[in-house]
Formats: C-alpha cells, sequence, structure tokens
C-alpha cells in the first residue's frame, strides 16, 4: 500500500537520499503550502494534496510555539499553537499540553476564526471541590492524561471549513533544585509534524549560570530520572547561547528533522536544566518592590550518618517487574550507604517480616551483603498491611533512638514503598494517617513511593507531608530501578538538620515556611515574604542549623536598595513583556499557595480546612493561578483593550458618557450622522459638581443652597488608603483612593506631594460589584471579571451600573442612575520629578447616597455648614468692593459645623483639568474640626476595604 501511494505521488524508488527523508521533505512542502489556505481558499490544490486532504480528517498543526521566561528559577511559559482547517466542513481540533503538575496555569485564550475566547480564573463552589474529591479517590488510568510529575491540559473546538484557530495557554513555575540542578521541561507533543515548531527558552540568574545543559529529547518512559542521559549531546536544531547570567536557548526542527525524531509527532520533552553560583552564606536573597525569596542552598559540607529502615511491599501484586526492578534499586543503594550510616529492611505483605529484629545495624560489608541476600529471596505472596509495616517500622527506628547513643545530629529516616492500597489490617486511610503520626511522633521523616496505578496516592501524599518527608510516583512501565536510585540519591546525603530562618519580626510579615528538619545535597530551601518597612535599606538575616560536626549561626545584612540588580525590565532576550511582573512577588504567591494546599491537605478540622481553603482560593484569585480550588470559565471576549500612549492628555469633563462602544462587543451602527450622535452624547453629559478631590489631593466640597463653597487638604502618605465615600450599609457604596508619593516641587514648603494613583469603587446593592480605576486601565468586576484600557473610549452597562470611558480623559461611574462619580486622568508624557500621571475624583450626583454616608467628601453631602454671622458682617463693610476685596483673609472667617466652630480663610483653588479656578472657604492643619475625628480616621486598610465607622473594617 505505502509504495503503491509513493508511486502516485510520482516519486522515484531509486532516489539517491533515504524514502523517509524524501517523503518528510514533500510533507514539508506541502504542509507550508496548505497553511495559507485561509487566505488562499480558491487557490488550485494537486491531486496529490487533495488526496491527502481526504485521509487527513483532523485539522492540522501549522504552528507550536513556545516562548519561556525564566528569571530567578521562577518560569513563565506560553505555549501558542495555530490550526487549520483546510477541509470543506467544520472539524474539531483538539489541543493538549503536558504541564508540570507543580505549575499554575495563569491564563487561556482562544481565537477561532474572528471571535476570541479568554479564560477567567474563578472560584470553585464548594460542591465542585468535594465532587473532585470524589473523583480524586478512584484510581488514575493511564489514559487520563497524568505521568509522573505532569498533568494533561486539553481543549477542544469546532473550526468552521477554511478556517483556523490559536491556542495560547500561560502556567508559571517556581523550579525546584534536584540533584544539585534546576530542570525546566517542555513536553513536545503536537501529534503531528508542524511546519513550524519553536521552542525559546530565556533564563536570567543575577548568581551567574553555572553547568548549563540541554540533553536529548526524552520520552515518556524515561521521564523524571533526574540523571543525564548517556549521550549528553542536544537535539538537533538546538542552539545555545550565554553569558554570566543571561542565557537563550533555541529548538527549532524543520518536519524533515522532526520525521528523523518521530513521524507521529511525538517528539518528547525538551530539557534544561542549569545550576548557579552559590556560596556557604546565608544564599541569595533577592528583593524587588516590597517582596522577597531568599534561596538558600550551601555545599561543600560533610554528611551526616544516617538511621534508615527500609519498608518494601512483597504483596502478590509486586510479582514480575516491580518486584525485580525494586530489588535491583535497592542492591545499588545498600552500595552507597556510608560507614557512619545504620540501616534495616522489613519486607511486608500479610505478614510483616524484619530483617534485623530489634535493631539497626552498621554498614559493613558482611551486613551489606547479607541484607542483599535477604532482599534476593524476598518474594510476592499474599495482601497489602499498610498500617502494620509502618507501626513496625516506626518502633523499630523509635527504639533504636532511645536505647543507643546516637549521634545528635543524625538523620533518621523511613522509606517507605508500596504498589498498593491497603487490604489487610487496618484499611481506613484516616486511621493509618492518624497511628503513622502518632508512632513516629516528629522524631524522623517519612519518604513514601508509589509504583503503578494502584496506588492510593492521596495516602502516601499526606503521610510524607505530614511526617516531613517527600513522595514520589511512578508508572508501572517505567524504570522503577533508575527512579529509585534516582530519589534515593536526592535524600541520601543530608548535610544540615533542624534549619531555622529568621528575620526581624517588625521587618516582615507573611513569611513562608522558615523552619526546615533537614536540608539534602543538591536541593534548596526556599523562603518568601513581605516586607513591612519599605523605607529600609536593609534586611537582617539569620540562619541556624546543625552539621554533623558543629551547630551553625549565620548572619548578614542584605541590601534592599538594589532595584537595578533585581529588576529586569529593559534586558536582551526578556522584551516579551515579563520584565513588568514582579516575579518575586509572584513566587511568594506560588509558594503561599502550595502551602495552603499542603496544610489543608493535612489538616482533619473540617473549619480549619474551610478556613485554608478560602484563603488559598483567595490568594489564586488575586494572582490569576488556576488551583484545586479554582476553574477556568471560558468567555467570548468583549472590547479588546489598547495600551494607552505614554503621553500626557489634558483631561476635560467635554464628551462624558461618549458612547463608542458597548461591553458586549457591538460596535456603533455604521452611518450614523454626527448631528445624531451629538444630539446622543448631550443627553448623556453629566454635569460634575465642585465637590471633588484632586491633585495633591485638594478637597473641595460645594454648598449649592449656601452659595459657598469649602476646601481642605489631606496631607497623607505615600500608600495611604483614603476613605472619600462610606454607605456601604444603606446604599451599598463605597469609595476609596490610594496615595502615592513623589518629591515636592523645588522651593516648596512641603516634604513630599501625594496623589491618588488608584481609585476604587464598590457596589454591593442590587448585586456585588467593583471598579479599580488607574491612569491606565480600569478593571471592572460584578462576576464577569473585565479589563479596559483608559485610552480607549467605550461605554459598559450592567443591570445596575454603567461605566464611561473617555479616552485618556474621563471615566463616568453611574449606580443605579442615582450616584454617578467622576475620576479625571491626569497623565504626562515627560512628567517633571515632582508630576506623578494620577486621578481626580468627583461627585457629580449624590441623590442616591443616604443621609448616614460618611467618608472625607461623603459626611458632608447631605449636611449644610454655616458661616457665622460676624464673618458676614465683615463682608458687608466693604459693600462697594468687588467680592475678592471683601473677602480678603480674615481670622475672624468661621464656620459651623455640627456644632463645631472652624477658622477659615478665603482662597482661590483650581479645579478640573487645572483651567478652571473657583473661590472657597479654606480649612487648615488637614481639615482639623471641619471633618469628624483626624484625617487618620478615615485610613482604609485595603482597597476593598467597606469599613463604615471609625474603627471597623469590613471587606465586600
Amino acid at each position: 500500500m505505502f509504495l503503491w501511494l509513493w508511486l502516485c505521488w510520482g516519486f522515484p524508488t531509486s532516489a539517491g537520499q533515504p524514502d523517509s527523508e524524501l517523503m518528510a521533505r514533500y510533507l514539508e512542502e506541502q504542509l507550508l503550502a496548505d497553511y495559507s489556505v485561509v487566505e488562499q481558499v480558491a487557490r488550485r490544490v494537486p491531486r496529490q494534496a487533495k488526496f491527502l486532504q481526504r485521509l487527513e480528517t483532523r485539522p492540522r498543526m501549522s504552528e507550536f510555539n513556545v516562548r519561556s521566561t525564566i528569571i530567578s528559577r521562577y518560569a513563565f511559559t506560553t505555549v501558542s499553537c495555530t490550526m487549520v482547517n483546510s477541509g470543506s466542513e467544520s472539524r474539531e481540533a483538539v489541543f493538549e499540553m503536558q504541564i508540570p503538575a507543580a505549575a499554575f496555569i495563569s491564563n487561556f485564550t482562544m481565537s477561532i476564526g474572528n471571535k476570541t475566547y479568554y479564560g477567567e480564573v474563578t472560584g470553585k463552589e464548594k460542591k465542585n471541590i468535594s465532587d473532585d474529591k470524589t473523583r480524586n479517590k478512584k484510581p488514575p488510568s493511564p489514559t487520563d492524561g497524568r505521568e509522573n510529575g505532569y498533568e494533561m491540559f486539553k481543549a477542544s473546538v469546532f473550526i468552521p471549513r477554511k478556517m483556523q484557530a490559536r491556542f495560547v495557554l500561560h502556567y508559571e513555575e517556581l523550579l525546584q533544585r534536584r540533584l544539585g540542578k534546576y530542570e525546566y521541561t517542555v513536553s513536545i507533543r503536537p501529534q503531528q509534524l508542524v511546519g513550524r515548531l519553536r521552542v525559546e527558552v530565556n533564563i536570567l540568574e543575577n548568581s551567574g549560570i553555572v553547568s548549563l545543559e540541554v540533553p536529548p529529547l526524552r520520552n515518556s518512559k524515561q521521564k523524571g530520572s533526574g540523571k543525564a542521559e548517556g549521550d549528553a549531546s542536544p537535539p538537533p536544531s538546538t542552539v545555545v547561547g550565554h553569558t554570566k547570567t543571561l542565557a537563550k536557548v533555541t529548538f527549532n526542527p524543520s518536519v524533515v528533522e522532526q520525521t528523523r525524531i518521530a513521524r507521529n509527532g511525538i517528539l518528547g520533552d525538551f530539557i534544561i536544566r542549569y545550576d548557579v553560583n552559590r556560596e556557604l552564606s546565608v544564599g541569595d536573597v533577592q528583593i524587588l518592590n516590597g517582596y522577597f525569596v531568599h534561596y538558600f542552598a550551601p555545599t561543600d559540607l560533610p554528611p551526616l550518618p544516617k538511621n534508615v529502615v527500609f519498608v518494601l511491599d512483597s504483596s502478590a501484586s509486586m510479582v514480575g517487574t516491580k518486584l525485580k526492578q525494586t530489588k535491583e534499586a535497592l542492591f545499588t543503594i545498600l552500595q552507597d550507604l556510608r560507614p557512619e550510616d545504620h540501616f534495616n529492611i522489613i519486607g511486608f505483605s500479610n505478614r510483616i517480616k524484619v530483617w534485623q529484629q530489634d535493631r539497626l545495624v552498621p554498614v559493613t560489608p558482611n551486613n551489606i551483603r547479607d541484607a542483599k541476600k535477604y532482599i534476593h529471596n524476598m518474594s510476592p505472596t499474599g495482601g497489602t498491611n499498610i498500617n502494620g509495616a509502618l507501626q513496625t517500622g516506626a518502633k523499630l527506628l523509635n527504639d533504636y533512638i532511645a536505647q543507643n547513643d546516637i549521634d545528635a545530629r543524625s538523620v533518621s529516616l523511613i522509606i517507605f514503598l508500596t504498589d498498593g492500597r491497603p487490604t489487610v489490617g487496618e484499611t481506613q486511610s484516616s486511621k493509618i494517617l492518624s497511628n503513622t503520626k502518632d508512632a513516629i511522633r516528629d522524631k524522623f521523616c517519612l519518604f513514601t513511593i508509589g509504583i503503578g496505578n494502584d496506588v492510593d496516592h492521596k495516602l502516601l501524599e499526606r503521610m510524607a507531608l505530614e511526617n516531613c518527608g517527600m513522595t514520589r510516583h511512578f508508572q508501572e512501565d517505567e524504570d522503577a530501578a533508575s527512579h529509585l536510585k534516582g530519589f534515593y540519591d536526592e535524600i541520601g546525603t543530608p548535610l544540615l538538620s533542624d534549619i531555622r530562618v529568621d528575620y526581624p519580626e517588625d521587618d516582615v510579615e507573611q513569611v513562608t515556611q522558615n523552619f526546615f528538619p533537614n536540608y539534602f545535597n543538591g536541593s534548596e530551601i526556599i523562603i518568601a515574604g513581605k516586607l513591612i518597612n519599605r523605607t529600609s535599606d536593609k534586611l537582617h538575616v539569620e540562619v541556624t542549623a546543625s552539621n554533623s560536626k558543629k551547630y551553625i549561626l549565620l548572619k548578614t545584612d542584605v541590601a534592599i536598595d538594589l532595584p537595578s540588580r533585581n529588576d529586569i525590565r529593559g534586558v536582551p532576550g526578556l522584551e516579551d513583556g515579563k520584565g513588568d511582573k514582579n516575579y518575586i512577588e509572584r513566587a511568594w504567591s506560588y509558594l503561599t499557595i502550595k502551602e495552603l494546599l499542603n496544610s489543608r491537605l493535612k489538616s482533619d478540622d473540617s473549619q480549619e480546612k474551610d478556613h485554608l481553603m478560602e484563603k488559598a482560593k483567595s490568594m489564586a484569585l488575586a494572582y490569576n493561578f488556576v488551583t484545586p480550588f479554582t476553574m477556568l470559565k471560558m468567555r467570548e471576549a468583549g472590547l479588546h483593550s489598547e495600551p494607552p500612549q505614554e503621553e500626557f492628555i489634558r483631561p476635560s469633563t467635554d464628551g462624558i458618557g461618549e458612547k463608542l462602544q458597548s461591553l458586549q462587543g457591538h460596535k456603533a451602527p455604521p452611518g450614523i450622522r454626527r448631528e445624531q450622535d451629538k444630539q446622543e452624547q448631550d443627553k448623556q453629559r453629566i454635569k460634575i459638581s465642585k465637590t471633588s478631590a484632586d491633585g495633591d489631593p485638594h478637597f473641595v466640597i460645594d454648598f449649592p443652597s449656601s452659595k459657598f463653597s469649602v476646601c481642605f487638604n489631606i496631607d497623607g502618605e505615600p500608600g495611604d488608603i483614603l476613605r472619600l465615600v462610606s454607605d456601604h450599609k444603606e446604599s451599598g457604596v463605597t469609595v476609596n483612593g490610594q496615595l502615592i508619593g513623589a518629591p515636592a516641587p523645588p522651593n516648596g514648603h512641603k516634604k513630599h506631594r501625594t496623589y491618588f494613583s488608584t481609585i476604587t469603587i464598590l457596589s454591593n446593592k442590587p448585586e456585588r460589584s467593583y471598579l479599580e480605576i488607574t491612569p491606565r486601565r480600569i478593571i471592572l468586576d460584578d462576576g464577569e471579571r473585565l479589563v479596559l484600557s483608559c485610552g480607549r473610549s467605550a461605554i459598559v452597562r450592567s443591570r445596575s451600573l454603567e461605566v464611561s470611558i473617555s479616552a485618556n480623559s474621563n471615566v463616568t461611574v453611574t449606580i443605579r442612575d442615582t450616584i454617578s462619580f467622576v475620576i479625571l486622568i491626569h497623565r504626562y508624557k515627560k512628567p517633571a520629578p515632582y508630576q506623578r500621571n494620577h486621578l481626580g475624583f468627583y461627585i457629580s450626583n449624590s441623590k442616591g447616597l443616604s443621609s448616614d454616608s460618611h467618608g472625607l467628601l461623603g459626611q458632608f453631602l447631605n449636611h449644610e455648614v454655616k458661616l457665622l454671622q460676624e464673618s458676614l458682617k465683615t463682608s458687608h463693610q466693604h459693600a462697594g468692593q468687588n467680592k475678592t476685596e471683601a473677602l480678603k483673609p480674615n481670622p475672624t472667617n468661621t464656620l459651623k459645623v455640627k456644632g463645631r466652630l472652624v477658622p477659615v480663610v478665603w482662597k482661590q483653588r483650581r479645579i478640573y483639568n487645572g483651567q478652571q479656578e473657583i473661590e472657597c472657604w479654606f480649612a487648615k492643619n488637614n481639615a482639623d474640626k471641619l471633618i469628624d475625628g483626624s484625617y487618620k480616621d478615615y485610613l482604609a486598610s485595603h482597597p476593598f476595604d467597606t469599613g463604615t465607622r471609625f474603627g471597623t473594617i469590613n471587606s465586600l
């Protein structure tokens, strides 16, 4: 059949090159030609290609592109894939991507024809999480997409005829150091030949890159070994280049090169291994924008002595390859034990068999020889008594520690291996967990290994987590011997015990795990946290630990003022925008979420589990991570925002409510006459009142019935969040404004200036919604999250909320048609040192706010302020003079506010775009006596704080 196709295609069978290579080149030409099918639907197709199309029923993958940026071990990966349906009818396209199980998906988009769908990360309902638990109780099958350390992401869509679809997947992970190397892996399994296939990995390590290597592609059966293959040459078409701190690796095989690797398009895993320069000190502490991450991996330390008990499953299910490979691995492991180590072996099925009763034996040639004989004679039989085996191993190790004068700094551990679930003795997982924890009593660590598909992964994982260990899972058809040896190599050389990393309590908060029972050679300890005092120029770090000879105490002060070292924007090769992300903050969030998930897994208290779940879910939503408590929901994209231009466009109040596009993504109908458009705009134009907070910030309160205005300043601190309007209990509306700092102008009397960098508007009636507005973008969340650019005009409506954007000028927010706020956008093309892009906040309609509303502006909306009579007499004495002369500053000018007397002076103040002046009575000293309490009573704890009274905090 193949020969017949070959002749029909017109190829000579006596070609000088191998047939496979000629066919591959032909396919490459055909694939590259067919990928233009969207633009050339009517082109003539050769008869051979038509025949090939009839054979091919699935869409073709025209492009598979992976771009990764690794910054200080934190990896951002973007996978883009384009599929073309060149057929005459709609066809299903399936995008599959294996990603590391430790990674978090952070974004996913699909474009089919001219429609775009984006993935929104939303929280799972509790019932969905319960359903996941139920599904997880079933042992995974080989077809569910799971492999050792990897999970399958899958998306399928139908592509209309002669159209194409594009998938873009983003995920993030913190690389773990194992056996002295960081390993970054990209799965390349398109399952078909691809016309344009490219992988590009950029690595930035300020500590310095050492031992960079790109081994050959690895297939699934080799996965997880952690060892370099015998052939160390990179895959074909791989280009590696690096300087001291920056590396760039590309893999760009042609179709011909792909066929040489695998004709079915399953190429394997593209791997990069590297390490960084390090020394025996407190480690590498990196700080950026108020967050820090601390990498600690000392080298050149003598290993600690080990007391190890191997607990091996010898039940009937281990028959054949599994037990054979386990024995092979143990022979090698026993040979690697050091003279100062002690060990014992337990085999278990429905019976428990201990090699050396009631003791651990030293490592001697005779003991190693006898242990190998014992392992060789193990035969598979009976059931699986997991609980009994662990109880026996724990008692053996506890008794040895108690009865012998062992080195206090030695490391004791159990290595437990099984291929099944408990079938004999105690079979309830919760009882096995509690029994194991009670038996170990935090005296040593338990490391668990699962082989095959019948293992209770959750049980093994939780046993390891609760007892300071680690877990690994290997597939039945994999090379278990090399996996077991590789895992033992990770934990076989303990260098330190009881490691504790401390920072001053007044300087840091929300620090991840900082105590570790053991540090193994080739691994790494990672701690991350937030800085409380961002103005400090140093962070004090202390590391205490024990090694085989002495206790270690390391101290140092890490300089914080190193933005140029850790800020990676503008680095060559990293121009894809990742530099704008605070990678250290994301590493902190990644670690924190992982710890919350582990803590929940270990907890038996349902209330605590719910609390940890909500905390992890909230954080995952904040950082857009897909976790067990969050999920991706695909939504059709409405308005496509464009990033605003870096220029100052003077904000104006004209054209507010300009209607160009609606949220639903429908463009304004073509052909609308300008006259009609102008009439519609005039109807929607909202008059801005003088009641506002703008500039430094300067506050203005307008009292129309009294025919005068009052103004005051608030000299807050950068980072302060001011409560402007607080009516959460009645109308459900709260407005907060966050300050940003800037130096004072030359010869100014102030130490610094402050502006509003963010305005947050929250509403919970009739449904929950919030807006977060900055000079660049607007985030609207009313159950569906939408991000809009301030640089593009649009109008957004929901049942109770309307947001109107006038490009680079202003944003109008209308709530239930009775409350309206206008936010002016102040941006600069070339700002002076004392200028910052900022916002101004104006209240244009307050009818819907209750009489109990409060806040720096809200407390005056339904109250009148009186000017005392003696002040008015002063103005009557100047009859005949102009108004400005009549109201010159006078110590006797006094306002009466809620029974309080407030001295004021007459001022002129610029508002709106800085062009309009108003006259007002000015209250000094941060509005002392004018406002209720002091301005510090109006500080919110976070942008979404809806506290309505002094000292109370609520969150929407």
